[in-house]
Order: structure tokens, then C-alpha cells, then sequence
């Protein structure tokens, strides 16, 4: 008689990660399913993962919905396994013994290495074949347990690097390279360079030390700029805009601007001059697919405004603002920020940007290089306007200047293009009636 039973199915150890979405359900009541088939996918602020079946059998009852926050622990699946697929995944004890027995010599072996100080290998960049598909997980230097462990996440050991002894690959590993991916980060292809790590060190032998932790925000907005600095290639474009006829006309709207409860930045006049911009190079408002053989244009306009917050920098975006006026794009702007600044801003309204501006002028500096926002192809760094001298019909005149900056990918955008945009940038701002046309 074929024996049964009913094994309900969790969450496993997906490293720090806490309360992640389901965003999919892979499987039906009545399916059959076998080990590594994929049971629920679950995604983070920054990547997806999909949570495979430990075990064969026929799913009984499924505990979770699209958009349910899990953790680790939290029941996702009842699974009825055969007694087959019990044997399978349910091991004699003299096979976890001869484990046990494996990992004490394999232990001892180490802790003999250790001690000949004999320094470990440097990790090894993953061949391209191997994010292709190519496992080389038999080959990995881990022990049976590690393996398991390794099997339950869906992790391939051939691509974690071991940072124990010889390489070996040590549970640690499998949690940091699952909260790598996790996090959004990318195994460098083949051939790529790999950063080496900062040596920690002890900042207490020089003198009296405070440790802070990070906001959350500082430490994701850190891994994105992070990852954009060294994966796009950065070129930055510097240009500058007479601005004095469009402050005198932004001044002159104050008034009605005030009476319907509206503060009329510059930045305002920035996103609307933008627009303009973006419709008339349109590379400029595309994204590079990941695998870099397509672009992808986009059709329309979401702009995002850097904002400074107490806890790091947050970038809410505006959506279609070429079909919105001044007075509804300062208000919009005024209420997102505010949101931004008292931590009340929902997801929602940090998705979907196109082009980011980036604004210092309430602080100073004549220039700076603005870091693009992943997956945006280009950036605006806007700094303090200034009176200067121009020598215009024949004499020196006072004229408001805006120094700016673009920032762009130049896997999309050649430097001509770069000149011809804010060329173009200028001209609209130093009369701003280019909106209109």
C-alpha cells in the first residue's frame, strides 16, 4: 500500500529580507509538481525570486494570494508527497550520518588548511555560459548540508563564491549571494571587472568613534547609484541658460500664483522646458534593454524631481506632465515633495520616471555631475543662477545665468547629441516661449 502524508511548505531563509510580495502563483490546486518546480514567485523593492517545491507531490491547498506579504516561516503551500517522494526528501540515518561523517572530515580538512595560513583563491568572475544556464553546482566546493540549503533557495553553487577555507561555499555565502539578488545586484559577465573589496578597519585605534546606522533609504538608494555608476558609462555635458526673461516672467505670476495657493519654482519651468527637450530627441526619454540589443522608446513623460529628506534622497515623479500647465505642475510638485520629506510618499508615486532633474540652486555651487537614475538614459544637474556680465548689442549687460549639467548613457547617446540637447535646453529656458511651439 502507498503510504502518504501532507507536508505543508514555507517560506525558507531568504536572507534579511522581510514582508516581500507575491506577485505570482505558479501552480494550481490538483498539479503535480517535483523538486525545483517553481510554487510562488516573490519580489523585494529591487528584484524577483521564485520559491521552488522542496519535494514531489500533488498540491493540496494554497495558502497565499497574489499581493500577500511572506517571510520567512510563512506557509505558502500544502503538498501531498508520496511515499516515494517521502524517501526522496526525507533521508535515512544512515545517510545523514555519512553526512555528518563527510562534513567532520571535510571541517577537519579545513581547520588543517587554516592552519598552514595558505591564503584563499580570489573569487572567480561566472563564466557567461553559466548565467546562461550551464550549472556548475556539482563542481562547487560546499558540503551535503550547504547543498540541501542551497536546493531549497533554488540557488546554483556555481555561481556563489565560497569565502571559506579553499572557497568552500559556507551557508553565509548562499544567504548573502540570495540577498544580492534579492537587492537587484548582477553577477558580472565574463571577462568583467571585479571591485575589490574595502579592508574593514578598526576607526577606534585612531581616536574616539560614533557609529550610525544607515536609513533604509540611504542604503538602497546607495546600492542603485552604486550599480549605476559602474555599470553605464557616464559622459557629462556642462551648458549654462540666460534665464533673465523667464524670471522676469515667473515673478510676474507670483501674485496670481499665491492666491490659488501655488509656489512657482524655477523648477516648475524646468520640467515644462524638459518636455520640450524629450519630444524633440527622443533618445533621451528611452531605456536600454538588459541585454543591450534593443531601446526602448517611450511615448510619454514622466519626469522625476530629486527631493532631500531627513532619512536620503527620494526622487518622486510626475506623470504626463506634457499635458499639464505651470500652476498644476508646482502644485503637484509642492504636495509630492512634502510627502517625500514627511515619509509619507507611496511607492507608486517613485516609479515610472523617464528623466530625473536634479536641483541645487537653494544651495549653491556653479557645477556637478549628476549620477543617472538606472533605468533613465540621461540626468539634469541644475545649479544656482547668477548675474554676470554678457556683452550683448555692443555693451556689457546684467543678465541672470543658470549654470546646468547633463549626465547621459553613452551606450544610447553620442556626445553630439549631449551638446545638441542642452543647446536646445538653453534656448527653450532663455525663451521660454520654445514651450509653446
Amino acid at each position: 500500500m502507498t503510504l502518504s502524508k501532507i507536508e505543508e511548505i514555507k517560506i525558507p531563509d531568504i536572507g534579511d529580507f522581510d514582508a516581500v510580495e507575491v506577485i505570482e502563483i505558479a501552480v494550481s490546486i490538483g498539479d503535480s509538481v517535483q523538486p525545483e518546480d517553481t510554487l510562488i514567485t516573490v519580489e523585494s523593492d529591487k528584484a524577483s525570486m521564485d520559491i521552488p517545491s522542496p519535494s514531489s507531490g500533488e498540491i493540496k491547498e494554497i495558502k497565499v494570494n497574489i499581493g500577500d506579504k511572506v517571510s520567512e516561516g510563512t506557509p505558502i503551500i500544502n503538498l501531498l508527497i508520496a511515499e516515494e517522494g517521502v524517501k526522496k526528501d526525507n533521508k535515512t540515518s544512515k545517510e545523514i550520518n555519512n553526512e555528518e561523517i563527510e562534513e567532520k572530515v571535510t571541517s577537519e580538512v579545513d581547520k588543517q588548511t587554516e592552519n598552514k595560513v595558505v591564503p584563499p583563491a580570489p573569487p572567480k568572475t561566472p563564466e557567461s555560459s553559466q548565467l546562461a544556464g550551464q550549472s556548475k553546482s556539482a563542481k562547487a566546493h560546499a558540503s551535503p548540508s550547504v547543498r540541501r540549503f542551497a536546493r531549497e533557495l533554488g540557488v546554483d553553487l556555481g555561481l556563489v563564491y565560497g569565502k571559506g577555507p579553499k572557497s568552500r561555499i559556507l551557508k553565509e555565502d548562499v544567504k548573502a549571494f540570495t540577498k544580492s539578488i534579492m537587492s537587484g545586484e548582477k553577477l558580472a559577465n565574463k571577462g568583467a571587472f571585479s571591485t575589490p573589496e574595502i579592508p574593514p578597519v578598526d576607526f577606534s585605534k585612531f581616536g574616539e568613534v560614533e557609529q550610525k546606522p544607515l536609513t533604509r533609504i540611504r542604503r538602497i538608494a546607495g546600492q542603485s547609484l552604486h550599480r549605476s555608476w559602474i555599470t553605464i558609462p557616464h559622459v557629462t555635458q556642462f551648458d549654462e541658460a540666460d534665464i533673465t526673461e523667464l524670471e522676469k516672467f515667473r515673478k510676474s505670476k507670483l501674485e496670481s500664483a499665491k492666491k490659488d495657493g501655488v509656489k512657482l519654482t524655477l523648477v516648475t519651468f524646468l520640467i515644462k522646458a524638459v518636455v520640450v527637450a524629450l519630444q524633440k530627441f527622443p533618445e533621451f526619454n528611452s531605456s536600454i534593454e538588459p541585454s543591450g540589443e534593443n531601446l526602448i522608446i517611450k511615448k510619454y513623460f514622466h519626469v522625476g524631481v530629486a527631493v532631500n529628506t531627513k532619512n536620503g534622497l527620494l526622487v518622486p515623479v510626475l506623470k504626463d506632465v506634457n499635458k499639464k500647465g505651470l500652476f498644476e505642475i508646482a502644485t503637484e510638485i509642492t504636495e509630492l515633495s512634502n510627502k517625500a520629506r514627511e515619509g509619507k510618499i507611496a511607492p507608486k508615486d517613485l516609479q515610472g520616471g523617464c528623466f530625473t532633474i536634479s536641483s541645487l540652486g537653494g544651495v549653491g555651487g556653479l557645477h556637478f555631475v549628476p549620477i543617472i537614475n538606472a533605468p533613465e538614459v540621461a540626468i539634469l544637474g541644475v545649479s544656482r543662477a547668477a548675474m554676470k556680465p554678457v556683452y550683448k548689442n555692443e555693451s556689457f549687460e546684467p543678465r541672470l545665468i543658470l549654470p546646468f549639467s547633463l549626465s547621459y548613457d553613452h551606450r544610447v547617446i553620442d556626445g553630439v547629441a549631449g551638446a545638441q540637447f542642452t543647446q536646445f535646453l538653453s534656448t527653450v529656458l532663455t525663451d521660454i516661449r520654445h514651450i509653446l511651439l
